[in-house]
């Protein structure tokens, strides 16, 4: 299985920008807050602890996250948000690929996209997230 990671074009240019700073600076930032570089600030990241999977309602990680453990969620399952819920930011630090889908039923006709456990922060996901999948590897 293929994964790729997902950051916007603006994202990954501020990153790119920012690097050389944070690593003349380097001291650890708490998540959820950002570093000041040498000209505009680093990106926030989201709050979210080794081994959850994070889903924020709103873009750049904004509103009350919904939070996933291994320990509480089927693997290789299909698992719908909450009815009337969305998801338009993510954070995977399960250790595991999870495929996060447009469709509640994870059905691969509408939009969906793979995101690496290792440990991604995605503040603006193409599509409203209704479902997700936590892989075995």
């Amino acid at each position: 299985m293929r994964t790729k990671t997902v950051l916007p074009a603006a994202l990954a240019a501020t990153l790119l920008t920012a690097l050389p700073a944070t690593l003349l600076h380097a001291r650890p930032a708490t998540a959820g807050t950002a570093t000041a570089g040498a000209g505009a600030p680093a990106p926030t990241l989201g709050a979210c602890a080794p081994g959850q999977l994070c889903l924020w309602p709103k873009s750049d990680f904004k509103g009350k996250a919904q939070r996933y453990e291994l320990a509480d969620t089927d693997v290789d399952s299909c698992v719908a948000l909450p009815a009337g819920t969305t998801a338009q930011a993510l954070a995977n630090r399960t250790g595991r690929p999870v495929t996060a889908y447009q469709s509640a039923e994870c059905a691969e006709t509408g939009e969906f996209e793979t995101y690496p456990g290792r440990g991604t922060w995605t503040p603006q996901t193409p599509y409203q997230v209704r479902a997700f999948k936590i892989w075995e590897r």
